[in-house]
Parts: C-alpha cells; structure tokens; sequence
C-alpha cells in the first residue's frame, strides 16, 4: 500500500476509481494488525479498489478535515466523496464484506 501525502492524497481520492484509504500511526498496535489484511486484499481486489494509507501524524490536515479521531479507520472514497468506511482492526471477513458492499453499489 502506497503511503500518501496531502497532496498526492487530493488527487488519488478525487480520481473516479474507488479508493480505500487506510488512516494508520506507526505507533498503533490495531493499526500494525489490520495493516497486513488490507495488504492481502489489494492483491485479491487487484485494481478493482485502490489501497492507500495515511499517517494521521505527518498529515494532521487530513486527519482533522476528515474528523479521523481513532485509529484505524478505513474510508472508501469515490470521485473526492466517501462511499463508506469503518472504525477499527476488523477480521478480514469483515473487511471483505465491507469492500463487497462498497463495489456492490458502486
């Protein structure tokens, strides 16, 4: 997964495909867990949903303009608008269910 900054973020979430956006601290054990389950599932998804990540201590702004207060959260984005997301080191089963749902309406 590609890490973003908050320039290279405007462009890849406003670009028309649907974006999953991994907002993450190097710090955070829930974050070091779920990191590895979003790594499997941009292999497995292969295009069909881009994978990023943010780190909400170098890029405070984004964190702030998207109300990011626990970490992780994952936010679907399709043309600059979230289409989705969810709070926390979920199961990758869950995580798939949220992506299915996602593309599902998309």
């Amino acid at each position: 997964m590609k890490k973003l900054n908050s320039e290279e973020f405007r462009k890849v979430v406003e670009s028309g495909k649907i974006v999953a956006v991994d907002f993450y601290a190097d710090w955070c054990m829930p974050c070091r867990y779920l990191s590895p389950v979003l790594e499997k599932l941009e292999k497995e998804y292969n295009g069909r949903v881009e994978f990023y990540k943010v780190n909400v201590d170098e890029e405070q702004e984004i964190a702030f303009e998207y109300g990011i207060s626990s970490i992780p959260t994952v936010l679907f984005f399709k043309d600059g608008k979230i289409i989705g997301g969810f709070v926390g080191a979920m199961p990758e089963r869950e995580v798939r269910e949220e992506i299915d749902k996602i593309l599902e309406y998309n």
